[in-house]
């Protein structure tokens, strides 16, 4: 197979989708550039990311896709929000996907990551797109099958928007949501293995009743570290008397959220969380995720040059 060809197709197998959702910037996904783009473009997606997080805290950091593993870039499903006017980077969210196993079997959670945003940009209305709507996009490009979601912080403002946005989300200042099995068996499996996606060291505990992770600051995420009252506050009391209660800022802990994606949570996250006028376009973009999920498994199928064993239609 010549070279460009296979180039080409490994291109055209992940995601790169650009979205004018909202009436100020304009949106960027890309799924694991790590796989398929080519290094000056990479590099210079990562020098982007160090930008945004130097003008959003003063500091570096050194963990996730932020340290340049190409590995991380492989797993990661990065969203770049873009101002129209200039074409300035603003904003990014790093998601990662972690191989987990659940009741025997193998299976992704996805991380979701960094949000780090310009602070001349922290007012103007896009938490909707950097918390939860690229894992609704990948939730469609995977023919809805259901999502495992986890979240690291000690931001009362991100853990109220993710349990707005995963209505089953553990911990949940809003609903007494039960930690149900599954909850704590990903919880483990991404303690045990995948620390290292969120800048969290060997020595950092985990009290699994309450879903925190004590001295979690350690692992390359130092920088972000913050007091009770330097952390941003969510609107909703009951977020912020939940992290002051059980977070010991001090120490620097962390609530590991785990959440699942499926068809209802989508539902409830489409028709309550995004902005009426952004949704017709919105929902076009996830139909053509959807179709391509069902159409591109039958042309797989009905090619016979593609090894497919007992489940080829035809010989």
């Amino acid at each position: 197979m010549p070279r460009w060809f296979a180039n080409l197709r490994d291109r055209l197998r992940f995601l790169d989708l650009t979205l004018s959702l909202h009436r100020d910037v304009r949106v960027r996904v890309i799924e694991r550039p790590g796989l398929w783009m080519e290094p000056a473009e990479l590099n210079a997606l990562l020098a982007t990311f160090r930008g945004i997080v130097v003008d959003g805290i003063g500091n570096d950091l050194q963990y996730g896709v932020l340290s340049g593993d190409i590995q991380r870039l492989r797993n990661a499903v990065i969203t770049v929000v873009y101002d129209r006017s200039n074409g300035r980077a603003v904003a990014f969210n790093a998601l990662s996907y972690m191989p987990i196993e659940i009741r025997g079997r193998a299976t992704e959670a996805l991380h979701l990551g960094l949000v780090m945003v310009d602070p001349a940009y922290r007012a103007k209305g896009m938490s909707w797109i950097l918390y939860t709507l690229t894992c609704v996009l990948m939730f469609f490009r995977r023919g809805l099958r259901p999502l495992w979601i986890s979240n690291v912080t000690q931001v009362p403002a991100v853990v109220g928007k993710v349990a707005e946005g995963f209505v089953n989300a553990y911990p949940n200042p809003f609903t007494p949501t039960r930690r149900s099995f599954d909850h704590l068996i990903v919880a483990r499996e991404i303690m045990a293995h995948h620390r290292q996606v969120f800048g969290v060291g060997d020595e950092a505990g985990f009290d699994e009743q309450r879903m925190v992770i004590t001295n979690a600051y350690t692992g390359g995420s130092d920088n972000l570290k913050k007091t009770f009252e330097q952390a941003p506050k969510h609107r909703d009391e009951r977020v912020n008397a939940l992290c002051a209660r059980e977070l010991d800022y001090d120490r620097g802990d962390d609530f590991l959220q785990i959440a699942r994606l499926d068809l209802p949570a989508a539902r409830a996250y489409l028709f309550s969380e995004v902005p009426r006028h952004s949704l017709p376009g919105l929902l076009w973009q996830l139909a053509f995720l959807l179709v391509g999920s069902a159409v591109l498994p039958l042309l797989h199928w009905l090619n016979p040059r593609e090894a497919m064993g007992d489940l080829r239609a035809r010989a």
